[in-house]
């Protein structure tokens, strides 16, 4: 019921997450990012406390084919779980147990990796790395690319309600973490919302670090 990427910026160190689902808000459970860590998915049968744990390894300097590891070794109900991770190396892992819904696919590339389930059909995760690694610009310009890829490759074997798109630059917070939760047309909602914040990006990361110093607020009121 979802398809998602996580990837690196091999130029700025960024790091991010696209997805999107038939559920509702499901970047609110799957996505995880911290910034100079990496960036988790967890989803299928979602346990998202597994991505706060999973970036907890690599945060304490274990690749992340070694914190995948170390993660679902052993773990109850892991069968049910589909997990992929991408550390500041840009090395990826990723864990798709026997129990995944569906029909399911992944797929990884340079600083990225890929997967869904109840896929309409198992092209669509190496259909986001190929438009990944095939677009410049932001890394949020470049998940927007995959997620929109996979839809067109077929995206979930339903219709999609939900869609995220989540990045971690140098700060404890995140640089974008945009969300539609429930509508006909997410993935092109997000692409909007995305659209219309990418220009005020900078504009709240300043406002943040020193307000003297930021650009006016452009509202009613703000002489």
């Amino acid at each position: 019921m979802t398809f998602s990427i996580v990837a690196r910026c091999a130029r700025t160190g960024q790091f991010g997450m696209a997805i999107s689902s038939s559920s509702p808000a499901v970047a609110a459970r799957c996505a995880h990012v911290r910034a100079g860590v990496g960036a988790v998915a967890s989803q299928n049968v979602t346990d998202p406390a597994l991505g706060t744990l999973l970036l907890d390894r690599l945060e304490a300097g274990l690749p992340a084919a070694q914190a995948l590891a170390d993660i679902t070794t052993g773990r109850p109900y892991i069968e049910y779980r589909q997990l992929m991770v991408v550390d500041a190396r840009g090395t990826v892992a990723i864990h798709s147990g026997r129990q995944v819904l569906g029909l399911w696919g992944e797929a990884e590339g340079r600083d990225c990796a890929a997967g869904g389930n109840l896929l309409a059909n198992d092209t669509v995760p190496a259909a986001m790395i190929a438009a990944f690694e095939g677009t410049q610009r932001h890394l949020g310009d470049r998940l927007m690319a995959a997620l929109e890829a996979g839809l067109a490759a077929g995206g979930e074997a339903g219709p999609v309600h939900s869609a995220g798109l989540t990045v971690a630059d140098r700060l404890s917070w995140p640089l974008a973490d945009l969300r539609i939760d429930w509508a006909d047309d997410p993935i092109g909602m997000l692409r909007t919302a995305w659209e219309v914040y990418r220009p005020q990006m900078a504009a709240y990361v300043q406002r943040a670090e020193d307000p003297t110093q930021a650009p006016s607020y452009g509202v009613p009121g703000d002489d």
